[in-house]
């Protein structure tokens, strides 16, 4: 058995503009992958939190981000633009499972009809919200956001507003200072902005003149599967890591950058530098720290490591790290020209389709003795999919006390069996070093 909880909404910034330079990168995303790349899961609830204390978040996450209330608008002329509600209503879907499967199963199966469900970005809001029960007790939570609306910044913005909350009245602790995506797109507009997209276009266009065509070769025929995720993790390469850190006073993101340069340098020897499309979260900037939409954008990452020793290859992956993150906030048309006027000059195709997202946020000091690190590296998992965009892509997941890498790859670029030696390649770089 199943109803639905209408709750009512009301917020201020109601308005209608264009979409934000990271609303139009991730727009571009989702239509290449026809998907609503859906952020969110399932949560089990401990806490004795009713369905009515659910419906006061919604109700909460609705009325304080603009990003919630927004509806897409599509122009003849293929133009997207954003509506902002100041009030309406959405509902928060409430499941029984009483004497049925377990709750964490249904839970998890609702999760995934959302997670496969495209959007309706024109009538629907962009955030699904629902509880799963147990003799009338709430097990679990499911939420899942449409990624027009936010990053995983954002979400991070949204769940530590909540919980800093006031215990008895359910308000926030404050008002809502940073931009909302229509002031976000506004102040993009202003001639700052356009300065920081002359200053990134001077950056790309200086590496896009001289980088390889590609980092991979002709491609070839390996048969099923095509497209390929494998969930790789290394313990020792943590460990490895942080005293690479300590003895350089480097960051783990410039090693793991290096590690991976160098790792495809041994694999694929002799391509030039290594070329990489870094996905930048631009929340270090003024005031975007706590912004409610998607302001992640590609930074252009170029660095060579053939030949030389592991503190220079990390020191060049400072530089590359540093440039693609100073010169990742644009406005991504002009990008776009960029990259067709350097396709015309250059009289071949610029494939950027190996992309890099390293998703760890700052970490305390390691600890001056780990212990003996285990010897286990391993294959979490291996599957098929359906479709990838880029030729590979390598995401860092924020978990502590190990590596965690997943990788999705185009077999016909990579081989499987080279894609494991890559792996193993970073790994070894970073314990040898």
């Amino acid at each position: 058995m199943s109803e639905r909880i209408i709750v009512p909404f009301e917020g201020p910034g109601a308005g209608s503009g264009p979409l934000a330079w990271g609303q139009r990168q991730v727009w571009a995303a989702m239509v290449e992958s026809d998907s609503s790349m859906s952020m969110g899961g399932v949560v089990e609830v401990t806490d004795r939190r009713t369905t009515g204390d659910f419906a006061a978040e919604l109700r909460f996450f609705m009325s304080r981000y603009a990003a919630m209330r927004t509806l897409l608008r599509f122009a003849d002329d293929g133009t997207v633009t954003q509506e902002v509600y100041g009030s309406g209503e959405t509902a928060l879907e409430v499941v029984d499972a009483d004497g049925g499967p377990d709750p964490a199963a249904v839970a998890e199966a609702l999760a995934d009809e959302w997670r496969q469900r495209k959007f309706d970005y024109e009538q629907e809001w962009p955030l699904r919200m629902g509880v799963v029960r147990r003799g009338g007790a709430v097990t679990h939570v499911v939420v899942l956001i449409c990624h027009i609306a936010a990053d995983l910044g954002g979400i991070a913005v949204m769940m530590r507003e909540l919980a800093g909350r006031d215990p008895r009245t359910g308000e926030p602790a404050g008002p809502y200072t940073a931009d909302q995506p229509l002031d976000l797109a506004r102040r993009q507009l202003e001639p700052a902005s356009a300065r920081q997209t002359a200053a990134a276009v001077r950056y790309w266009e200086a590496h896009l003149r001289t980088i390889p065509a590609s980092m991979f070769g002709d491609p070839v025929d390996r048969g099923d599967p095509i497209f390929c995720r494998l969930r790789w993790q290394s313990r020792a390469m943590h460990l490895a890591s942080d005293a690479l850190c300590a003895r350089l006073g480097a960051d783990p993101a410039w090693v793991l950058l290096a590690a991976f340069a160098a790792g495809f340098e041994r694999v694929r020897p002799g391509h030039g530098p290594f070329v990489a499309i870094g996905i930048i979260s631009n929340r270090f900037r003024p005031g975007l720290r706590d912004v409610v939409s998607p302001i992640t954008q590609d930074g252009l990452c170029v660095l060579d490591v053939a030949g030389v020793s592991a503190a220079e290859a990390v020191a060049r992956a400072r530089t590359a790290s540093m440039s693609a993150s100073k010169y990742a906030y644009y406005d991504p048309a002009a990008r776009a020209d960029l990259t067709e006027r350097m396709i015309r000059e250059r009289a071949e195709h610029l494939d950027l389709t190996c992309l890099y997202n390293d998703r760890r946020g700052p970490r305390p000091p390691a600890p001056g003795d780990p212990g003996p690190a285990p010897a286990e590296t391993r294959v979490l998992a291996e599957e098929p999919l359906t479709f990838l965009g880029p030729k590979l892509m390598v995401t860092v997941e924020d978990v502590p006390d190990v590596v965690r890498m997943t990788v999705d790859v185009d077999t016909r670029s990579l081989s499987l069996p080279d894609l494991r030696t890559l792996l193993h390649e970073m790994e070894d770089f970073v314990v040898g070093a």
